[in-house]
């Protein structure tokens, strides 16, 4: 850690589910406790059903909120057929972020082994605002925080984090480009 100060960013969680409810919510609540306990801020918590275009519009209202700095998902990144949340998402990325599959599948490799394949974990960035996929299950959402995001979502973590490029991932919009 630096010296610098910490800085709480504003995370929306996002479940992705037919069966739960924010009662039974495990992976949810699993998510919002770290988020709780690192001293960030809960901009909002909703459960949406596998349903493409609800997924994608839940994430798309949010990343156009100004009181939302990243988006957390669970659930819906396997196989079967209901499970559709990267294909929800990928398409609206304007950046992927392919570096978050790969380690947050050796940090998972670590513990579950090879069925770490049968996740479709995924990041990107959305209007200027972090996106990140996690598998629906309370411990891939511990290892993606404890592993991944909770030293980058944190200022102080040195030698580069997500919190001091925030300001800039909007960039190529306020010049013009694309």
């Amino acid at each position: 850690m630096s010296d610098r100060p910490f800085i709480p960013v504003r995370i929306a969680v996002l479940t992705v589910s037919d069966t739960r409810t924010l009662a039974d919510d495990k992976s949810g609540q699993t998510i919002v406790d770290r988020i709780a306990e690192a001293g960030h801020l809960l901009a909002d918590r909703a459960i949406v059903t596998d349903d493409r275009e609800k997924i994608r519009a839940k994430v798309l209202a949010w990343s156009k909120d100004e009181g939302v700095d990243v988006v957390i998902t669970t659930g819906g990144t396997g196989f079967t057929g209901r499970d559709v949340t990267p294909e929800a998402l990928e398409p609206i990325f304007e950046k992927r972020m392919d570096g978050f599959s790969e380690v947050f599948h050796r940090i998972s490799f670590d513990k579950i082994g090879t069925s770490t394949i049968q996740s479709r974990a995924t990041g990107g960035v959305v209007n200027a605002t972090f996106v990140f996929v996690l598998p629906g299950s309370p411990g891939a959402c511990r290892d993606a925080w404890d592993g991944i995001l909770k030293a980058q979502l944190d200022y102080r973590h040195m030698p580069c984090n997500f919190v001091e490029i925030m300001p800039r991932l909007d960039e190529h919009l306020r010049r013009g480009g694309s």
